[in-house]
């Protein structure tokens, strides 16, 4: 169901599935994709109500879970970033054959307090009648957080005038985008990372309890000078971090 980039071949090293935060997209992941594609298939994809994958009418963790679910084709690695990264816990959760180590970026699977509805208002309020390049939708998009509005602007279709999110089912389901469910599954056994950014608040040592109840075996570690965006603000740092862990 979901749409898919790949990158590279496959190898004797698993393949690995990227599931992308809120608002992004498999494209975001081009870079990092390609280089770690130097060893093993790579394989990002567009979440539902994003990019080019199905707009449903639902956006619940379990469902993301599911969606991921049937992209692989037998055991692969799986790394998610932020909304990907609790859709990839699901995954691993509810269908733990299907995966073999685990990278969870800056996310924790506990629900936080914080809203995203703000960043939907501002893309909403781009007359996307008046924007024949990204620098009039940028113009737009001014007040918002340093690199979020260039970010948002990989999801604006340009040529159809509309943004590839479906911004209403995304507002509507923020309380389960932001949340976590209430789960009571046996722990997923699998060499998991828990990788975070120095400068993100989004993985407290508090949350450990809770991360080591349901990942056993995760492990912890953090990028120097990054934020919840460490992907992004650190890429080679961030691969480097991934492959060795992965390689392990």
């Amino acid at each position: 169901m979901l749409n898919t980039i790949r990158h590279g071949a496959p190898t004797e090293k698993p393949t690995l599935l990227i599931a992308h935060g809120l608002f992004g997209s498999a494209r975001n992941w081009g870079v990092i994709s390609k280089r770690l594609s130097d060893e093993r298939e790579v394989v990002a994809v567009d979440m539902r109500n994003h990019g080019q994958s199905p707009r449903m009418a639902t956006h619940s963790y379990p469902e993301l879970g599911d969606d991921l679910a049937h992209v692989i084709d037998g055991r692969w690695d799986v790394l998610g970033h932020s909304m990907g990264g609790k859709a990839a816990m699901l995954l691993a959760l509810t269908h733990p054959e299907k995966v073999g180590k685990l990278v969870v970026a800056d996310i924790a699977p506990v629900p936080y307090q914080h809203t995203q509805t703000h960043n939907i208002d501002a893309m909403r309020a781009v007359d996307l009648s008046r924007v024949g390049s990204r620098a009039d939708a940028l113009g737009q998009l001014e007040g918002l957080e340093p690199g979020l509005a260039e970010f948002f602007l990989q999801s604006l279709d340009l040529k159809e005038g509309r943004w590839r999110l479906n911004l209403d089912v995304l507002e509507a389901e923020m309380a389960k985008i932001v949340g976590f469910p209430d789960i009571d599954l046996p722990p997923f056994e699998g060499d998991t990372l828990f990788l975070s950014g120095a400068n993100s608040d989004y993985v407290r040592r508090e949350y450990r309890d809770r991360i080591k109840e349901l990942f056993p075996n995760a492990r912890f570690a953090k990028l120097p000078d990054a934020g919840h965006w460490l992907h992004a603000e650190k890429p080679r740092e961030f691969e480097a971090a991934v492959r060795t862990f992965l390689n392990m």
